[in-house]
């Protein structure tokens, strides 16, 4: 520890400044003091009350918003809700006896595909049997025009030979 000077010491007056100098220097309390207390009067003279005023506005803005506004908001979406869900529920109706029209129609028409089709397997087998019916008869025709050929043509070669023979 480092004795402390006795009073009436040439040094007295020195530690004296270098403590005013301190203060003027590295010690900001009393001038940040000095800026708040202006800071708060500055404050409170402008702007007054505004803030409470402000907050009780909103608070009565809230509260008659909970008890009036919110009430008939609720009431409002309700009966519209009421509303939409009655129309929804219709529109469902609707649209799934579209669906089963639809669906019957579809169906009636891949009956009458399905008809068409065998129909037409009934009728393409019948004009099948029917060409083999007229294909064998042509073949038949064919034969028997062959053979009447055969029977010329040996007729007329037995009268050739009648006059080759001369």
């Amino acid at each position: 520890r480092i004795p402390a000077p006795a009073a009436g010491s040439p040094i007295q007056p020195i530690i004296k400044d270098v403590g005013e100098i301190y203060s003027r220097l590295l010690d900001h309390r009393p001038v940040i003091q000095g800026e708040i207390r202006y800071f708060v009067k500055e404050f409170e003279e402008k702007r007054g009350l505004r803030e409470l005023r402000v907050l009780d506005n909103l608070k009565n803005t809230i509260f008659e918003a909970n008890d009036h506004v919110l009430p008939k908001c609720e009431q409002a979406m309700r009966d519209s809700l009421t509303e939409t869900v009655q129309r929804l529920r219709a529109a469902n109706g609707m649209i799934h006896r579209l669906q089963e029209k639809e669906y019957e129609a579809r169906k009636l028409h891949a009956d009458e595909v399905m008809a068409r089709e065998e129909r037409c397997i009934a009728h393409w087998e019948e004009f099948m049997k029917e060409q083999e019916h007229r294909r064998a008869e042509v073949d038949e025709e064919h034969r028997k025009a062959m053979e009447r050929l055969k029977e010329q043509y040996s007729e007329m070669e037995k009268e050739l030979a009648k006059y080759v023979s001369f």
